[in-house]
């Protein structure tokens, strides 16, 4: 069962992590490894981001609602069709696609044999070093107004759901399909943003009936932890977006590598257990 002193640091760690491209599943699944608890599990942590999409709904509110308003006048006016309000809706539905069904496909995997934290050490070298290829190629031109297409939100989609393996990084993932595909760095943050809304908040209220159940965390400290998810990750989004619009990927890379070597160092020697 997750304590209270538990609760307050998943709320940070989560709050923290979850925007930057080093992956808030793991980092909880890490924390509390090496803080000897329980792995507290997928559905806590599914639950516990509703707190940061929450602070994404509040962050970038002035878009969401130009996309919700102009998507759903434009399925009865054909002339809002070719804003960018209803074109994005449409994009954010079809990259939703792929984390949903491989979400549910995987399911039995991804609350156990994908949070091996020798797996999570290997995604973390792995996709590291694919965000520091794709930071270093990227010609950073695109814009989401004027480029993004059904194309370009398939592969952002697909990118999203490499997410469901802790260690990949959701952010991360569509961050760098975002960059191989040439948009500018602010850009591919954000669509990730959005485009994370509707797969974490449908996971979230999907675990819900996880907890308090059985093995799963009781509600009260799930619900402090989600709180506070929710307050850091509101400045976490607010930093971050300022500092990749002059800065690299290259000490988020850095980061991810050395955790996934001492990861893999800490589970071969036995320090910690693979498997929690």
């Amino acid at each position: 069962m997750i304590g209270w002193l538990e609760a307050v640091v998943l709320g940070l760690v989560q709050g923290l992590t979850e925007f930057l491209p080093i992956s808030s599943s793991a980092h909880i699944r890490v924390v509390s490894a090496f803080a000897g608890w329980q792995d507290p599990g997928a559905a806590f942590t599914a639950v516990i981001q509703i707190g940061t999409e929450l602070a994404v709904l509040i962050y970038f509110r002035k878009e969401i609602w130009e996309i919700i308003s102009t998507w759903t006048r434009s399925l009865f006016n054909k002339d809002l069709r070719g804003r960018w309000g209803a074109r994005m809706g449409w994009y954010i539905i079809v990259g939703s696609l792929p984390i949903v069904v491989l979400g549910v496909t995987f399911k039995d995997q991804i609350e156990g044999v994908f949070r091996d934290l020798r797996l999570v050490g290997t995604t973390l070298i792995v996709f590291g070093l694919l965000l520091w290829f794709a930071d270093r190629t990227a010609r950073n031109k695109l814009t989401l107004e004027k480029h993004l297409s059904f194309a370009h939100a398939i592969v952002y989609g697909f990118a999203q759901a490499l997410a469901l393996i802790p260690g990949v990084s959701r952010s991360g993932g569509t961050t760098t399909a975002g960059l191989l595909l040439d948009y500018r760095r602010e850009d591919a943050a954000k669509y990730s943003f959005l485009l994370a809304i509707p797969a974490v908040l449908g996971s979230g209220v999907y675990e819900l009936r996880e907890i308090g159940e059985g093995p799963a965390p009781a509600w009260g400290p799930t619900i402090l932890a989600t709180v506070i998810s929710f307050i850091v990750g509101y400045l976490a989004v607010a930093w971050f977006l300022r500092y990749i619009s002059t800065h690299r990927f290259t000490g988020f890379v850095i980061y991810r590598i050395i955790l996934g070597f001492f990861l893999i160092l800490a589970t071969t020697a036995g320090w910690i257990p693979s498997l929690g």
